[in-house]
């Protein structure tokens, strides 16, 4: 039986990028062979596309992108091709795939784009679809449709750039709308954490602004939950679905942000969760009943705070990192 020939994306054009890299050679190191022919395309973080041939162990440090062998290479929209098309020193082909797996965190890879273009491809796309995957994305079209399942988030606002023109006036909304500090402002479609921030006053709110209009043109202000921070793995399609045993976060920094999730590796995880049988069993079908309502595919990870009396939904990353600190793949171990 012939292998199946698997595209996996890493790299971006994102502010995730290192952690792509990172990413993508776990799932490379693991994918099976025996089934799988892998062809690797590497977008650097100029949005450059290139066929890389080398070892693996030159993507996680960045060194993949000088490698000689490295060539032009990018998806073809046109669903007659079914594959890449390769630009060489002497020729142009296509090379066929079977399905695309793009391991791309944040903007350019996990908010729908490439999905699109999968979908123009006529290509399957690992993971969730295009729509599923920029709704999720945005925080605020995430707390809309949450919101209309019934399924428990922060009290939250959001606002666009516009209102850069009169902060004061803007602050007044927000303060009215969620009332007291601290709230968290965080940038409406940026991924794990970026440019976000947490603001004690008004003038934390004006610089937690400033900081996330930096990374989108839209801005989520969130009132601060406290509680336990657990995550759960759900893996499946349809209602066919696994969650798994819930994972806890103890944030080393002030919350679980980029550096604490990528770069430092000193929060604590504990698998299971410490929260009671009840509340486990609850967040489960909760983290299901959420990917459901989003349209999540394949794969995602569902964050919660869990209170004394409540959980309340964060966030759902539909290509979570698989980096050896990551909690998807520690979840899912512990199974």
């Amino acid at each position: 039986m012939a292998k199946l020939k698997i595209a996996v994306l890493f790299g971006g054009a994102s502010s995730e990028h290192d952690v792509s890299l990172i990413s993508a050679y776990s799932v490379l190191t693991n994918i099976p062979k025996d089934k799988y022919e892998v062809i690797c395309i590497g977008i650097t973080k100029k949005g450059h596309w290139l066929y890389y041939p080398g070892e693996y162990e030159q993507i996680k440090t960045g060194e993949w992108e000088n490698d000689p062998d490295c060539c032009t290479a990018v998806i073809s929209p046109d669903s007659m091709h079914k594959g890449i098309i390769v630009t060489g020193e002497d020729e142009t082909y296509i090379r066929r795939v079977d399905a695309v797996f793009p391991v791309l965190h944040g903007v350019n890879g996990e908010d729908g784009t490439v999905q699109g273009l999968c979908t123009l491809a006529g290509l399957p796309c690992v993971g969730c679809d295009m729509t599923s995957s920029a709704a999720c994305m945005d925080k605020a079209i995430t707390h809309t449709i949450l919101d209309a399942a019934g399924i428990k988030t922060a009290p939250y606002c959001y606002v666009t750039r516009s209102v850069m023109s009169d902060m004061d006036k803007a602050c007044d909304e927000i303060e009215g709308k969620l009332g007291g500090y601290p709230m968290f402002v965080k940038p409406a479609c940026a991924g794990s954490s970026v440019g976000v921030s947490r603001a004690a006053d008004r003038e934390g709110l004006k610089n937690g602004l400033k900081i996330a209009f930096a990374h989108c043109d839209k801005v989520v202000i969130e009132t601060e939950i406290i509680g336990k921070e657990v995550e759960c793995a759900v893996l499946g399609n349809g209602s066919d679905l696994l969650a798994s045993i819930p994972g806890q976060i103890t944030p080393a920094e002030e919350f679980y942000d980029y550096d604490a999730k990528y770069k430092l590796g000193t929060s604590v995880l504990d698998i299971p969760a410490k929260i009671s049988d009840e509340q486990m069993d609850t967040l489960r079908k909760t983290a299901k009943k959420a990917y459901m309502a989003m349209g999540c595919s394949g794969f995602s990870r569902v964050d919660f705070f869990v209170t004394e009396n409540d959980i309340i939904l964060n966030e759902i990353n539909t290509i979570p990192g698989f980096t050896p600190i990551s909690m998807y793949p520690k979840m899912m171990q512990n199974m």
